[in-house]
């Protein structure tokens, strides 16, 4: 996942990820991002103070997408944006910039249901999520609702957090929540690393987020290239699952 904080590199970046990494995501930036620990607050505040805005995402998203049609792309914000932005505008500049979906955090079922109707309609997934704590019978529901994909965050915590629970227990949390719809995809987020996403790689899909900031941050800070040095991060982690 990458925070916009720089549009001349940020291209670049994304370009670089997408040799290795089969579904990338951008964020569309909140100014309280409540979910997300110190990496992307610190890469969020970096971007709003140089400027970035919404209109430099989808600007960034559609030029991505020209030069990758087939590499899948999601926006992951929080519903404020959307809600000054207007839904339907919102979801018309997804369109026009070929987003493939959406993850929206503080925007959880079932009041979600209507914003994610609208985004099938559109042909663009809305990215459910699941968390440790939520009932089986509640999951029942969101899985119905959900779309191709489905985000089961790790454990209890911000983003970018160390992981507090065993690779062991996750995947087997994981392995349950995957038997009520074998046909859905569920990836699982938070607290996977280059130490740990070996452990989980029996996942649909693994989501990397707060290392990518941190790397960026720690290249920036030591006067380095970060499009190098995330895309042989990413590089890294591939190698990792294979």
């Amino acid at each position: 996942m990458l925070e916009i904080t720089q549009k001349k590199n940020s291209l670049k970046i994304l370009n670089s990820i997408a040799k290795y990494a089969d579904i990338l995501e951008l964020s569309f930036l909140h100014n309280c991002p409540i979910a997300d620990g110190g990496q992307i607050q610190n890469s969020t505040y970096r971007a709003l103070k140089n400027g970035i805005t919404l209109k430099d995402t989808f600007q960034i998203a559609r030029k991505f997408k020209k030069n990758n049609p087939n590499k899948p792309l999601i926006l992951m914000g929080y519903y404020n944006s959307i809600y000054q932005c207007g839904e339907n505008n919102f979801l018309k500049n997804c369109k026009y910039s070929k987003v493939d979906g959406l993850i929206v955090v503080d925007l959880p079922w079932p009041e979600n249901k209507k914003f994610s109707k609208k985004c099938k309609k559109k042909s663009i997934s809305f990215i459910q999520l699941l968390s440790p704590t939520t009932s089986k019978e509640r999951m029942k529901k969101i899985i119905r609702d959900s779309h191709d994909m489905i985000y089961y965050i790790s454990m209890l915590s911000t983003t970018g957090g160390k992981l507090k629970v065993s690779p062991r227990k996750i995947i087997n949390n994981y392995i349950k929540i995957k038997k009520l719809n074998k046909n859905k995809n569920f990836v699982i987020g938070f607290g996977i690393t280059e130490k740990t996403i070996s452990k989980l790689k029996s996942a649909d899909g693994l989501v990397v987020g707060s290392a990518i900031c941190k790397e960026i941050s720690k290249s920036i800070k030591k006067r380095q290239n970060p499009v190098t040095n995330v895309g042989n991060m990413v590089l890294r982690l591939k190698n990792k699952i294979l």
